[in-house]
């Protein structure tokens, strides 16, 4: 399994290097109207198109194909987005940007990339310490550039840890619950990341000016402000959880919430402040976060259907009420039991019960946890 990792750091860029800045950025954007006028939908097909008429550029050849796969990206986003919304503005790149995948090197602690093909001109960034031991012994795939950061991804191989048990991740708001196969339940505060959303929503909300440019720039840095207080609070959050799935050989399963935003839609009935409350629910990003540093330590991550992980039973699969704030009640087993720890066991174990040979689809609560994982790790892992 390759697993991938970025590292960033800021930069000052030099003359030389926002003009080459400049030139990729409108060389993706000739690639996004060639796409637009010719209904392009792959790489290839753009390439064929685009790559001669990009000819004009005096830059390396090789950014010509990383121009056209930047392209090719934003135009799948572009499609996506008019399923939505048929009205949406046709895509342009605004920002100065630069990806190189052929010719960068690493020369005396220093990114050289390369200026002009023919002179052999090159640019030299000098990279921190963080960087530099960050990426020290690994493969350096690609590096982005913008007017002032630099991103470094870099990869390595490692090969699938045989696990001994699961863990399952229940996410809410406030909120992250997990659940092992032995029973164990531990809770983790998020509620810090959603105070920060809901002040700097509100902050934002505020603005009044009739200025679309100064709205930016105050969208801009408030939105920095909020990202700088989240992100740390959902990595320490992620870092623990990989941690122990490593310590205690555990894969860690989660629910598939693609598709999450549609029940939180204008005209569902729902306030417009409830709306934004759980709009603005980061839970793509610790999933993303658990999931590439899972894989970075070789851990099998488990999606699972989200379906009525919060309103049946984690033990005998009745239905169950609500009772009181975050209790659920099962008629069958008679008993409450907090609704959050009942949703988080049930998607551990829905990660376990499946059967070895046949459909994914039947659950066998008998099979040893070690022999299904070992046989059918690959059914286990539905597609997202």
């Amino acid at each position: 399994m390759d697993a991938i990792k970025a590292v960033h750091q800021n930069i000052k860029p030099s003359e030389d290097l926002l003009v080459l800045l400049n030139e990729f950025r409108k060389m993706v954007n000739d690639c996004i109207r060639i796409g637009l006028d010719e209904n392009i939908t792959s790489t290839k097909s753009l390439s064929l198109k685009a790559y001669h008429q990009l000819e004009r550029y005096k830059v390396p050849t090789y950014y010509r194909l990383t121009a056209i796969s930047k392209a090719v990206g934003i135009l799948r986003n572009y499609r996506k987005k008019l399923q939505k919304h048929p009205n949406a503005k046709k895509p342009y790149a605004s920002k100065l940007m630069l990806t190189d995948c052929y010719s960068f090197k690493i020369v005396n602690n220093q990114l050289r990339l390369s200026l002009s093909l023919g002179d052999k001109k090159f640019i030299f960034i000098p990279l921190n310490n963080y960087v530099l031991r960050s990426i020290s012994g690994y493969n350096v795939r690609s590096v982005t550039l913008t007017a002032f950061t630099l991103s470094i991804a870099f990869s390595k191989e490692t090969a699938q840890t045989d696990i001994t048990g699961l863990i399952g991740l229940d996410r809410n708001l406030d909120s992250l619950t997990t659940a092992t196969l032995d029973g164990i339940i531990e809770r983790f505060d998020l509620s810090g990341a959603t105070k920060a959303k809901t002040l700097y929503s509100e902050v934002k909300s505020h603005f009044r000016r009739n200025d679309v440019r100064v709205a930016r720039k105050v969208q801009r840095k408030y939105g920095k402000k909020q990202r700088d207080k989240v992100q740390p609070i959902l990595h320490i959050v992620s870092k623990r959880i990989v941690t122990q799935a490593k310590a205690e050989h555990f894969g860690i399963v989660m629910e598939n919430l693609k598709g999450i935003r549609k029940l939180y839609r204008r005209g569902n009935g729902q306030g417009r402040e409830f709306r934004s409350r759980l709009n603005s629910w980061g839970f793509f990003e610790l999933q993303r976060q658990i999931e590439y540093k899972a894989h970075w330590e070789g851990i099998l991550v488990i999606y699972v259907h989200p379906a009525k992980t919060s309103s049946t039973c984690a033990v005998c699969g009745c239905e169950v009420s609500e009772c009181a704030e975050r209790k659920v009640y099962c008629p069958r087993c008679v008993r409450i039991v907090d609704r959050d720890e009942n949703a988080a066991v049930r998607i551990v174990w829905a990660g376990v019960r499946f059967a070895p040979k046949g459909e994914a689809g039947e659950a066998v609560k008998g099979n040893p946890v070690k022999a299904i994982l070992g046989a059918d790790a690959s059914q286990l892992t539905i597609p997202r």
